[in-house]
């Protein structure tokens, strides 16, 4: 009996350690109905089903800014992050959302860019950037990076939030249902070609997307490149408009283990086809390009992968 009974404990005892050492992979992600979250859910399955012994889940936050912070305190191990966003992260700028530099932040690799689109209803009457001026608009989440791109573009016109006639902080489809409701003159969104919002958006009121000139662009300074929302992206959008873009990174903590990292990074390049499934914005997705202009320090398990495809030495 006695041995029976230490049998039973070790088995008991056995499957603890095995379920304690499952590997936890928690994606950082955005709301809903943008780009991060379904190729965050994407992954979800891609890990699951090739990193052994993982338990993978994907987290709904309000992008950038939070996932950053959420990284640093060890709160999650894989983020979708914004360009600027992660520079301002690094460095600890305050008045972007961050207490003190965020030293335990690790690059993953550079995946596709977002695109800042400016969208008014056709019946406010808003052509240019100068035209927000008195009106009713939502910036995205307060300190998201939608937040932080929004303040760039009117900073470089020089326009503020306080020559706005109401500023709304709101997530992509909260603002879409305003916009519907014509209790909003425009929103803006910092997000991948297509998102999901604008499209429901256009589907429902006639749309105009503001453009944001070369001149613009290049007052905005680094990290800004120019881009073009092409003609057909949205209903009724007949011409490409001009605007503004920003490389979106996949970012984690010091404290992930090499091997989760290089697996991570492995089969997020690997299965693209996936990712591009998932959302349209994953066409812009290449590995040559996933190791260009880091804007800090590579995680060592990114390293080896990029190290193995001789994209760095």
């Amino acid at each position: 009996m006695f041995k029976k009974i230490t049998s039973i404990l070790a088995a008991l005892m056995f499957a603890v350690s095995t379920a304690n050492s499952a590997e936890f992979i928690n994606i950082l992600t955005g709301g809903t109905s943008g780009v991060y979250y379904p190729l965050g859910s994407a992954l979800t399955k891609i890990y699951g089903d090739n990193i052994k012994g993982s338990k993978v889940q994907v987290q709904v936050t309000k992008a950038s800014v939070e996932n950053l912070n959420l990284l640093q305190v060890a709160k999650g191990e894989l983020a979708f992050v914004l360009g600027d966003s992660a520079i301002d992260g690094w460095n600890g700028k305050e008045d972007a959302g961050f207490k003190s530099k965020l030293d335990k932040l690790r690059i993953v690799g550079a995946i596709y860019p977002n695109y800042i689109q400016i969208v008014a209803s056709k019946g406010s009457n808003i052509k240019t950037i100068a035209d927000l001026k008195g009106k009713k608009v939502s910036v995205g989440a307060a300190a998201s990076g939608t937040d932080l791109n929004t303040r760039a573009v009117l900073n470089a016109v020089g326009l503020s939030y306080k020559d706005l006639g109401k500023v709304e902080y709101l997530g992509f489809g909260e603002s879409v249902e305003l916009m519907k409701n014509r209790q909003l003159d425009a929103v803006v969104q910092s997000a991948g070609l297509g998102v999901g919002a604008i499209r429901d958006l256009a589907a429902s009121v006639e749309i105009v997307i503001i453009p944001i000139p070369a001149d613009i662009v290049k007052k905005m300074g680094v990290p800004f490149l120019t881009g073009i929302i092409p003609a057909d992206t949205y209903k009724n959008q007949t011409a490409n408009v001009e605007t503004a873009r920003i490389i979106n990174f996949l970012v984690t903590h010091k404290d992930v283990p090499e091997a989760t990292v290089y697996q991570m990074t492995k089969l997020f390049y690997e299965n693209i086809e996936a990712l591009k499934a998932a959302h349209s914005a994953a066409k812009d997705i290449d590995l040559k390009n996933a190791a260009s202009n880091p804007p800090f320090i590579f995680h060592p398990g990114a390293a080896k992968y990029y190290k193995e495809k001789g994209l760095i030495k």
